[in-house]
């Protein structure tokens, strides 16, 4: 198969997560006889450098004209009082929208290996496997109008969330065939004592069901799905929610299983899939070589099991993962105090490593 795949490193860790994501997927692709054709361009602030635009035209075409598009992080302090269409987010939010990508996917999975990363007792996290199906395109990131108007010292703010019947019926239908292929149950989130949106959100979502009668749906409000996912998160199985509270919820779900540098994403829905870890771009520790790369490794494996449809290829880069966690590699973030910890190249290489024996294994076997 041909993997066609645009490469947008971005800014702070992105360029050093991303790089290591993509030996991971070189070897994928070498083990398993794939062509892999690579195009690297530029997003977010190294696209405001280089171009003075967060989403120059030439990375947008390069992304349609791509099966999948692989993303770093975007975001630097550098451009934090430029105008809001001229940051670094700016240009994420239009290529979500360019590319259609309605539904973002983002698990939280425990790994009993890093028990102590996580700021819960393990009795409580143990078992935990949670995807959030977020909405992507609708809510308060997009709608309109938006404004910040009057005279300083008596300005005022505008944001409006907004959101269609075929929005919330469109997200709440891949969320339930997603559902179907886990433990059949859906748990829909919303605020609809209080927000209209909501009170639509839930209607809808409640129609949907009648098409998905072997999925179980319940719903709750936000504030307290917040408080019950510190309190029993291996009770939740596939959340749905709208735009905003979703991004909420899935950092708080990072935050469950030990460090929000394990988690990946996929945004799906339109023609072309883009996949990238949750965390941000970290100028922090952006060049010390000590970021973690998981989230963007197991965005590939999202990459490879929900555009090229691999399942085995997906799979051997999850074992990957689990493989190097049990063998004790850590990064700075997962490392408890005096344990030894590697680079962000040293934890990439090892999965590679791992993908290419096993991907070996695999031909002799078939053989």
């Amino acid at each position: 198969m041909q993997l066609r795949v645009t490469s947008l490193p971005g800014d702070g860790i992105g360029p050093e997560v991303t790089s290591q994501a993509i030996c991971v997927l070189e070897e994928v692709a070498g083990g398993f006889g794939h062509d892999l054709e690579l195009d690297e361009k530029e997003i977010g602030g190294a696209a405001l450098t280089k171009f003075g635009n967060p989403l120059p035209d030439a990375t947008m075409q390069a992304c349609l004209g791509s099966q999948a598009v692989l993303l770093g992080a975007v975001g630097s302090p550098a451009f934090d009082h430029n105008p809001r269409e001229l940051r670094p987010e700016a240009g994420l939010l239009r290529l979500r929208q360019g590319l259609g990508a309605f539904a973002n996917l983002r698990p939280a999975v425990f790994y009993p290996c890093l028990a102590a990363c996580s700021p819960l007792r393990e009795e409580i996290v143990k078992g935990t496997d949670i995807l959030i199906v977020r909405e992507l395109l609708g809510g308060l990131y997009f709608g309109q109008p938006r404004s910040i108007e009057g005279a300083p010292g008596a300005r005022q703010a505008l944001n409006t969330m907004r959101y269609s019947e075929p929005e919330i019926e469109r997200i709440a239908r891949v969320a339930f065939q997603l559902a179907r292929t886990r433990r059949r149950r859906l748990l829909s989130i919303d605020k609809s004592n209080v927000l209209e949106c909501s009170r639509l959100w839930r209607e809808v979502v409640t129609g949907v069901a009648r098409d998905f009668s072997d999925v179980q749906l319940s719903h709750m409000y936000v504030d307290s799905a917040a408080m019950s996912l510190v309190q029993k998160p291996a009770e939740f199985d596939v959340i749905l929610t709208e735009n905003m509270f979703g991004d909420i919820l899935s950092d708080q779900a990072g935050g469950v299983v030990g460090s929000l540098g394990l988690l990946a994403s996929a945004s799906i829905g339109g023609p072309v899939g883009l996949y990238e870890p949750v965390h941000g771009s970290a100028p922090d520790i952006a060049g010390k070589g000590i970021a973690n790369p998981l989230g963007a490794i197991l965005s590939v494996a999202l990459m490879l099991r929900h555009t090229f449809h691999l399942s085995k290829e997906a799979e051997c880069v999850e074992a990957g993962v689990t493989s190097t966690l049990k063998g004790g590699f850590r990064t700075r973030d997962l490392a408890r105090l005096g344990e030894r910890t590697v680079s962000t190249e040293e934890m990439g290489a090892q999965i590679a490593e791992f993908v290419r024996l096993a991907a070996g294994a695999n031909n002799r076997a078939a053989s």
